[in-house]
C-alpha cells in the first residue's frame, strides 16, 4: 500500500515593520490572530529579548500555545552563522513536515536584510516541497523617511541602500552615482561617518534614526548628530544622507522598442506630458 503524501504546513515570513505596531499590515495581523500556528522569532542570544516578539507584544497580540525563540548570533563568522541557521531548521522543518503552519516573525520587511531569507534557503535545501508565503512589510528606511516627513527619492533620483560595514571609502564612492544614501547598521562606524559627513559637507542634509517606530525612537538631524559622539547607539540605527552636490549625467527618456528586422533595438523617445 502506497504511503500517503506528506501534508506540509506553510512557512510564513511575517513582516512586522520596524517597530510601530500600527505598521503591521492587515495580512500579517490576520495571520498573527490565528491560534493553530506556531510562532518562531529571532534573538541574538538567550540574554537578549527578541525585538520582533516585542513588536507583537506591544500590538496586544497574544502568542499561540506553541512559540519559541530561535537564536541567531550577531557575528561575521560564517561557520557560526551556518550552524545557527541549521539549528533553526532543525526546529522548524519537523513542524512543517508534520502539517503545522510556522510563522517566522520578522522586524521590518522579510525580503530586506532579514534572517528569514537565510533560514528559508536552508529549509529549501533540505526539503524543496515546503510551501512558503512571504508577507511584505514596511522597511525601516521607508518608515524613517516618513518620520522625517521628507521624500526618500523623487522623480529620477537614484538611491543606494548599503550596510555601513562596507566602510566610509566604499560609501564615499557612491556619492558620484546616487542622490540618496540609506546607511544601515551604522553603530560600529558611527564616529567615522560623522567625520565623513563633515568633510564632505553633507551634515546638513543627513539624519540619524534609532529604533524607528519603537517607544524610545530617536531622530537627530543635521549638525545635532555630532552630540552623539562618544555615546552608545542601538544596533537598530540608520542614517539617511542626501547628496545635493551630485552632478548628473545625461538621462535617456523612453524605453527600448522590440528589435527591428535588422535585429537592432531602437530607443523610443517619450514625449513630455
Amino acid at each position: 500500500m502506497a504511503e500517503s503524501p506528506t501534508r506540509y504546513g506553510t512557512f510564513y515570513g511575517v513582516s512586522l515593520g520596524p517597530g510601530d505596531p500600527g505598521l503591521i499590515t492587515c495580512r500579517a495581523w490576520a495571520l498573527l490572530e490565528r491560534r493553530d500556528a506556531v510562532w518562531v522569532y529571532p534573538a541574538r542570544s538567550s540574554r537578549t529579548p527578541s525585538y520582533a516578539f516585542d513588536i507583537v507584544s506591544r500590538a496586544g497580540l497574544t502568542p499561540p500555545a506553541q512559540h519559541q525563540t530561535l537564536l541567531f548570533p550577531m557575528t561575521h563568522d560564517a561557520e557560526k552563522l551556518v550552524r545557527s541557521w541549521s539549528r533553526a531548521a532543525d526546529v522548524v522543518l519537523p513542524l512543517l513536515q508534520a502539517g503545522r503552519d510556522v510563522m517566522f516573525l520578522v522586524e521590518g520587511d522579510a525580503s530586506t536584510y532579514a534572517t528569514f531569507g537565510h533560514l528559508l534557503r536552508v529549509l529549501r535545501e533540505r526539503d524543496a516541497a515546503v510551501p512558503v508565503e512571504v508577507v511584505a512589510g514596511v522597511n525601516s528606511f521607508s518608515a524613517a523617511s516618513a518620520a522625517l516627513a521628507r521624500p526618500l527619492c523623487e522623480q529620477d533620483d537614484t538611491v543606494a541602500i548599503v550596510p555601513a560595514a562596507y566602510g566610509v571609502s566604499a560609501i564615499d564612492r557612491l556619492l558620484q552615482d546616487f542622490d540618496s544614501l540609506v546607511l544601515l547598521k551604522v553603530k560600529p562606524l558611527i564616529e567615522d561617518l560623522f567625520d565623513w559627513l563633515e568633510a564632505r559637507g553633507l551634515l546638513a542634509d543627513a539624519c540619524f534614526i534609532e529604533r524607528c517606530g519603537a517607544p524610545d525612537e530617536r531622530v537627530v538631524r543635521g549638525a545635532a548628530m555630532l552630540a552623539l559622539r562618544g555615546s552608545t547607539v542601538s544596533y537598530l540605527s540608520l542614517m539617511l544622507v542626501k547628496s545635493p552636490h551630485r552632478v548628473r549625467g545625461e538621462r535617456i527618456r523612453g524605453c527600448l522598442k522590440k528589435a527591428g528586422p535588422g535585429g537592432v533595438s531602437a530607443l523610443a523617445t517619450a514625449e513630455e506630458e
